[in-house]
């Protein structure tokens, strides 16, 4: 299975822009499933609740989802990408799932990062993992790696993959995933930006080395710090599904959790 992930570098609020920017680099891309970074469409740095309500969307109904599907059918690829979704008077920051039949899933991120709080209400909806034939996948987003329980319980329901679109400041999380994969024997897409957003008082840097994962934590690619990337390797998903680590040990048959 082909695997890859775009790092980018939005435009505050272009959305046009930055969507076609990203469907152009997909199209020269041939690859099974391509993971887009947190807001991708939008940018990071909102300043009031009145702009979150202007640029989020509607899912699946709205502009970017709908040109994610239609991309992904053109390309017969999935895609799952970071946006910011609006539904009556919430909004969300989340990642939609979309294939060669069209939209699949929205999952809405559970753990929100610093002044996200201000904009965006918390996911509300059961973690999900689904099966797009090469490989069973799950989502989170950014913030979501600092909280083991999500990846540990996106692996417990049969996820092969876990696609995370992010929008990384602190230094830690690509380091952090590398745990993530090992003691769920995983592979993991994080697909990060890069630049600087200062829109109010605080200046934000964003870290790039977006990742490719495999199972035992193996880095198989990371990205620069500062520069847009496109890449995407080939993995065998079935080799998240042996969860042995010796002949004996088995990383969920083998959890204590009577005692937890």
């Amino acid at each position: 299975m082909r695997v890859g992930f775009l790092q980018t570098f939005p435009l505050f609020g272009k959305k046009g822009e930055n969507v076609d920017k990203a469907i152009l680099q997909v199209n020269d891309l041939d690859a099974d499933l391509m993971v887009l970074p947190e807001l991708f469409n939008t940018g990071y740095q909102f300043t009031s609740r009145e702009e979150t309500v202007a640029l989020a969307e509607k899912v699946p109904d709205g502009q970017t989802t709908q040109a994610l599907i239609n991309l992904a059918r053109k390309k017969h690829l999935y895609l799952v990408a970071g946006l910011a979704e609006r539904e009556n008077d919430c909004c969300y920051n989340s990642a939609v799932l979309v294939g060669p039949d069209g939209f699949i899933a929205c999952y809405r991120k559970l753990h929100l990062f610093y002044h996200e709080k201000r904009w965006f209400e918390p996911g509300n909806a059961e973690l999900g993992v689904y099966d797009i034939g090469h490989a069973r996948i799950g989502m989170m987003i950014c913030f979501d790696w600092f909280f083991p329980e999500v990846a540990r319980y996106l692996a417990l329901k049969g996820a092969d993959i876990i696609c995370h679109p992010a929008n990384l400041v602190l230094p830690y999380c690509p380091q952090a995933m590398i745990t993530r994969c090992i003691e769920n024997r995983v592979f993991a897409v994080t697909a990060n930006r890069i630049g600087v957003e200062k829109r109010s008082e605080e200046s934000l840097t964003f870290i790039g080395a977006s990742q490719i994962l495999g199972t035992k934590g193996e880095i198989l690619y990371r990205a620069s710090s500062d520069q847009e990337e496109s890449i995407v390797i080939e993995i065998e998903p079935g080799n998240a599904r042996d969860k042995h680590v010796t002949a004996v040990n088995h990383i969920f048959d083998d959890r204590r959790i009577t005692f937890l």
